[in-house]
């Protein structure tokens, strides 16, 4: 089972809610992996507190032109539609931060002048905290390509149990990368008119790419309604509504797990899990 939490937008309670969720399942006995996928912001590490056992580079190929062999015959820069690689006076020029390692200049040189090298853009790393399997993706701050880490992030967090992906907020093709191929979407929202507006956003993604999904509205008794006549009028499930709690805000701040406020949010998440749970199955039956 692989579960993924987005939000169309940041500060809506997605992390409280992904490390929360794989917590109860861990001390439940299931055998639980964290994928913190917001790799410009992974913060899951705050709450779960793991201890890192394992850490690896994340490269992509760029090019490195052999001046000797190059006879500046421009193909390669013609062929780039980043303007990653151009011929400036009497060599080649590769520009790293705009190259989006297609491979078309290696492809293309007639001489053979170009070789691929690989380049560093960010880390895995790779745990264990409070009994949940730990993997967090993180790019570098002067990169700006997230996917490459998303798709290696995926590849190494393969597990035989539930896998919770904590994907970043928004409807990028960051999200859509990290939350593709998983068995059902979380999408947390809040009862305000930005929460709706993105929620609208997330719901159209999740619908285009063909997942199943429902939403968890957080603080719910401190907006209006217009979010849950949304989710009824346009028939998407509403798995569950969280009420503002000032002490959940206050352990929050601290990095500590919402269990210190009131031990009903075990029974509170395991539900939820199994609600999630027989709609899967339910789904997997109707589909033979």
């Amino acid at each position: 089972m692989i579960i993924s939490i987005a939000s169309g937008k940041g500060r809506t309670g997605k992390t409280t809610l992904a490390t929360n969720l794989a917590m109860v399942l861990a001390k439940k006995g299931y055998d639980v992996t964290y994928v913190d996928a917001d790799v410009e912001e992974p913060n899951g590490h705050i709450f779960l507190k793991p201890k890192i056992e394992k850490k690896s580079e994340v490269t992509v190929p760029i090019p490195k032109v052999d001046d000797d062999e190059c006879t500046l015959c421009g193909e390669c820069s013609e062929i780039c539609q980043e303007n990653a690689i151009a011929i400036l006076g009497d060599r080649v020029k590769v520009f790293p931060s705009l190259c989006n390692s297609c491979g078309g200049c290696f492809a293309v040189c007639p001489v053979n002048a170009i070789e691929e090298i690989p380049k560093n853009i960010g880390w895995i790393s790779m745990g264990k905290g409070r009994g949940v399997n730990f993997f967090e993706g993180r790019l570098l701050i002067e990169e700006s390509e997230t996917t490459p880490i998303i798709r290696e992030l995926r590849k190494a967090s393969i597990n035989a149990g539930i896998t919770i992906i904590d994907a970043s907020p928004g409807t990028s093709c960051t999200v859509i990368k990290a939350i593709n191929n998983t068995d059902y979407v979380i999408l947390v929202t809040e009862p305000t008119p930005f929460g709706l507006n993105d929620l609208k956003l997330a719901v159209d993604m999740v619908s285009e790419i063909g997942l199943p999904y429902g939403v968890v509205i957080n603080r719910f008794d401190i907006g209006d309604n217009r979010v849950e006549k949304y989710c009824f009028d346009n028939n998407v499930d509403i798995l569950l509504k969280i009420p503002f709690d000032r002490k959940i805000a206050e352990v929050y701040s601290r990095g500590e797990m919402i269990f210190g406020v009131d031990v009903k949010y075990n029974d509170i998440l395991y539900n939820l899990y199994q609600k999630i749970t027989n709609k899967v199955n339910n789904d997997r039956v109707g589909s033979y």
